[in-house]
């Protein structure tokens, strides 16, 4: 649990949901944890929880922002040896039409525009060294279509970046990858649940596993690719889905089988 002993990790939407969970796990892990999240409360609530941790009130969308706490983690604690970019927004799954674009100016510019400029202010200093980490959050709607006509386009991109500046920084000693996660279980999901927007039973059907993940597997996804274990793994965009991505069309077979014995 010490593989990521004494490096410095920032992670953007990192006080709720999945970069909660992923920052969590850098610092069992034995990383020093940034906490940047728009929401300052609640960065400061997660940051005080993990020892020698600190926090930043971060809007991804802004480079000038996002430039400066680059330069305020290295006074302060050293140069970021990982960065995990997991701001984002959702999206109504709404038909083209009622989908306004006020909502998909906003998905795109934290989703997509977001990633890229934390990607850039914290990659261009990883590139000059000669070392570092990156790690992106996608989505299975990279993959597939989707009602998200703003989500899923922006985070194809995700994807896209990711490729991009892997190839970019390669031979600079950085590593870029992303993580698609699936169904996860986090505390909007679970709203949109209890508020009966989402159908569990249906989410829960349309994997492998036959159950939604937690928030935990993505972390412990991104503490694989942040440490050395991965050191041959660059410019991928590993899907972390129960097997979303390959259950649906067995129902034109009549489903995923049921468990054995």
């Amino acid at each position: 649990m010490s593989a990521l002993e004494g490096r410095i990790a920032v992670v953007t939407g990192g006080a709720s949901g999945i970069g909660e969970a992923c920052a969590r796990d850098l610092a069992a892990r034995g990383a020093r944890l940034v906490i940047a999240d728009i929401n300052a409360d609640l960065a400061q609530k997660v940051a005080a929880s993990l020892k020698g941790a600190i926090h930043a009130r971060l809007d991804v969308t802004s480079v000038e922002e996002t430039e400066a706490l680059v330069e305020r983690i290295e006074r302060e604690l050293g140069p970021t040896d990982i960065m995990v970019a997991s701001a984002g927004v959702l999206q109504p799954p709404l038909p083209p039409e009622e989908l306004s674009m006020e909502i998909w100016d906003r998905v795109v510019a934290v989703d997509q525009r977001g990633v890229y400029v934390s990607d850039v202010a914290f990659g261009k200093r990883m590139a000059r060294r000669g070392s570092g980490v990156i790690i992106n959050i996608a989505s299975v709607t990279t993959f597939r279509s989707s009602p998200l006509h703003a989500y899923g386009p922006a985070k194809a991109a995700v994807a896209s970046i990711t490729a991009g500046l892997a190839a970019e920084w390669g031979r600079s000693g950085v590593r870029v990858n992303a993580i698609a996660p699936g169904y996860v279980l986090t505390p909007a999901l679970q709203a949109a649940i209890d508020d009966g927007k989402r159908d569990p039973k249906a989410l829960m059907e349309n994997s492998a596993f036959g159950r939604l993940i937690g928030t935990d597997e993505i972390a412990k996804a991104c503490s694989f690719l942040a440490s050395d274990e991965a050191s041959g793994i660059t410019g991928v965009t590993l899907p972390v889905d129960g097997g979303w991505l390959v259950a649906p069309s067995w129902h034109t077979y009549g489903g995923i089988p049921p468990k054995r014995g």
